[in-house]
């Protein structure tokens, strides 16, 4: 028999929530681990806020909708509200009841501003590596570092020259001065009944022609966003407006410990590997390895890592090395290399997945902030595997 296609609205639902979701869903175990953390962190979160006022969104649920909508990729938060309204799952991960209302967009993104920080999203990647089932996972003594490319949400249209200091000329609306002779009153008011000119009517987005004109950060900058700076990352590849993120990794379950955002620079993947392998194991007296590539094979660096403690597992380059026998020879060393490539899977996750192939967001802070949470967020998917979920 032929069923019927008529759709008659109920007025009440008797199914909760968590019912609705499979027992064996991934985002069951990510919730667990997210929840526990956003617990560890309540006296950061009761120091943000003071106790008057309008209430804002809560930070554990601001936190957790950041996450879903790196994890699912939702481009913006504008779509992330729409979906909210009627996507169930991310109801419950976020946790709102099926009824209650869902942000207002602009809200939403002020209260995000506020909260997620620099300083914030770190503390959130190291509750969650802290967390009872995720820290006997990491290794202690043995890392890997590198850096990647985030292009900047600006166009190559907007790097346009630096304005060039001009003497401060008095403001043509001003009344004469006590001083003032009949001539120079004549010509003011002879000067109001000129014409207003009308400018030239322009494209909104006209065509540049940027051939044979020499553009770098000394003389140009990006009206759009001025922390980005233009650079190309090998010889013969095209240059580009875009920031570098910087990734520390352990390299036995190959989760991300330390997460970092910089201004493109020819130094700057090393002085943050410096950072952040400090930041991560502050006075180490432990023999520490530092894997990472050919871009780090540098004396300075290699120095560096020596002085404090670590082995510079890095790899050779063909000429003027500055690493030698002494580290070649151990076993150790051959490990490092192979493990350090497992980094490029978290960059390349953060740009498929994540959304920082290129970023959204303009100025320093912001972006750096959601790189370290979009790190945050790789980890978070590889859990359930890895815990056996």
């Amino acid at each position: 028999m032929r069923g019927m296609d008529e759709a008659s609205g109920s007025l009440f639902s008797y199914v909760d929530l968590e019912a609705r979701i499979p027992a064996r869903h991934p985002l069951r175990k990510i919730r667990q681990v997210v929840n526990d953390a956003l617990a560890s962190l309540d006296a950061e979160f009761e120091a943000l806020y003071t106790d008057f006022g309008r209430p804002s969104i809560a930070p554990e649920r601001l936190i957790r909708a950041s996450l879903i909508q790196i994890l699912f990729s939702v481009r913006s938060e504008r779509q992330l509200m729409e979906q909210m309204q009627y996507n169930l799952l991310f109801r419950w991960f976020v946790g709102l009841g099926i009824d209650d209302p869902v942000w207002v967009p602009t809200v939403f993104t002020k209260n995000r501003d506020r909260l997620l920080t620099t300083d914030m999203s770190r503390k959130v990647m190291a509750a969650i590596l802290a967390h009872r089932e995720v820290a006997p996972l990491l290794s202690d003594d043995h890392f890997s570092v590198d850096g990647t490319l985030v292009k900047a949400w600006a166009s190559m249209k907007s790097f346009q020259p630096k304005a060039i200091g001009t003497p401060p000329d008095d403001d043509p609306g001003d009344p004469p001065g006590p001083d003032a002779t009949a001539e120079d009153l004549t010509e003011a008011t002879e000067a109001e009944t000129d014409p207003m000119p009308r400018p030239t009517r322009q494209s909104r987005n006209a065509e540049v022609d940027f051939r044979g004109e020499r553009r770098s950060n000394a003389t140009h900058a990006s009206t759009t966003d001025p922390d980005a700076r233009l650079y190309k990352k090998s010889p013969g590849t095209g240059a580009m407006l875009c920031f570098i993120g910087h990734a520390l990794m352990e390299n036995r379950a190959g989760l991300i410990v330390q997460g970092d955002l910089t201004q493109a620079d020819g130094h700057a993947e090393r002085r943050a590997a410096m950072d952040m392998i400090h930041r991560h194991s502050p006075g180490s007296t432990r023999q520490l390895t530092l894997g990472a590539d050919k871009g780090f094979d540098a004396a300075e660096f290699v120095a560096d890592l020596r002085q404090a403690c670590v082995t510079p597992h890095v790899a050779q380059k063909t000429r003027y090395s500055a690493i030698d026998g002494r580290t070649t020879r151990h076993e150790g060393y051959a490990l490092s290399i192979r493990n350090r490539k497992r980094i490029e899977e978290a960059f390349g996750w953060a740009k498929t997945v994540g959304g920082m192939a290129q970023t959204v967001y303009r100025g320093l802070e912001r972006v750096r902030s959601r790189f370290i949470l979009t790190m945050a967020a790789n980890n978070l998917a590889r859990l359930p595997r890895l815990l056996g979920a």
